[in-house]
This record gives C-alpha cells, sequence and structure tokens, in this order.
C-alpha cells in the first residue's frame, strides 16, 4: 500500500470524481455514499467518483453533479470518451453503502445506503460494465484508496464502535 514518491494523492469530497493516469492515487471515505472505481488495466488509467444519492429528484440545472449516481457515473464515462478508450476495456469496483445509524441496524430500517448501492449495481448493469468486485452494505464507514497504476483498492472499514479491519478489493 506504500505510495511510489511520485505519485500524485487526490482526496474525494462527496459529489466528486476524479480520472486520471497511472501517477495517481485516489482516496476518499465513505459512509452511506457509494464510490464506483473504473480502471483500465493495460494502460493504466482510471477514475473514482463519490455519489451521495441515487438519482435528483428534479433536474433544476442541466449541469450534471456529481452527488447523484447516474450523474456521476456520467461524468466518468465522458472522461473515459474523451480518453479514447473503450468503456468495455474498463474493471468497475463498486464500495460504500454502509449504515450509519445503529437504529435502523437493529430494526432492520432501508436506509439510504441500500438505495445507494443499489443504484451502483443498476448502474453497472444497466451500462453493460463488467463488475470485478464489490464491498457494499454494512456498518458503520470505511476509507477507500484506489491505486491507478495497481489497479488494487484498499478498503479500511470502521464499524461504530471504532472496530477496524483492511482488505485489498
Amino acid at each position: 500500500m506504500r505510495k511510489p514518491p511520485h505519485v500524485i494523492e487526490i482526496f474525494l469530497n462527496p459529489g466528486e470524481y476524479y480520472f486520471g493516469d497511472r501517477d495517481i492515487r485516489i482516496r476518499t471515505i465513505l459512509g452511506s455514499c457509494v464510490s464506483i472505481t473504473l480502471w483500465h488495466p493495460k494502460l493504466l488509467l482510471g477514475g473514482m467518483c463519490h455519489y451521495m444519492l441515487p438519482s435528483r429528484q428534479g433536474r433544476g440545472s442541466k449541469l450534471a453533479d456529481g452527488k447523484y449516481a447516474d450523474e456521476a457515473l456520467g461524468l466518468l464515462l465522458e472522461e473515459i470518451r474523451r480518453s479514447g478508450t473503450a468503456l468495455e476495456d474498463y474493471q468497475v469496483k463498486l464500495f460504500g453503502g454502509g449504515n450509519m445509524f445503529q437504529r435502523q441496524v437493529i430494526t432492520g430500517q432501508t436506509h439510504i445506503g441500500i438505495k445507494n448501492a443499489e443504484a451502483g449495481r443498476h448502474l453497472v448493469k444497466h451500462h453493460g460494465l463488467r463488475l470485478a468486485s464489490e464491498d457494499l452494505g454494512g456498518a458503520g464507514h470505511r476509507t477507500v484508496i484506489f491505486d491507478i497504476w495497481s489497479g488494487h483498492v484498499w478498503v479500511r472499514h470502521l464499524a461504530p464502535q471504532g472496530v477496524g479491519h483492511c482488505n485489498d478489493i
């Protein structure tokens, strides 16, 4: 997980996305939000978005907004188009959609994290993308680190009680 010295690290806040090359590491922190990563294994290009909600209720603006799943993925797909690469050459991974409220965990209520995860899965299927892996749901939040030079995505879970673990997905 050590970052080479020449690599630039980008931190995504909710509603942001980034697309870059092998000299980039993208990092974010997710609760109920979801991130989609796309990685081109031959050209070492990739991107990540961090969306907050499945879709916008009323489209007041014509500008795409990365806060919404469909629009965030659309922004990444536009970057892929600009790069001149084929969408089918990318590997896709989904992360996040955690339950941030202990009461909902206990009662089994549907929460926004579940809706965000479902939106991500739907979009992957709708666009005919290859889902390489996912780490969705659960309780608490997770830190996600995407190394474009290798395609590895590291996830560190932090449950509401502060107990965590780290996985390479």
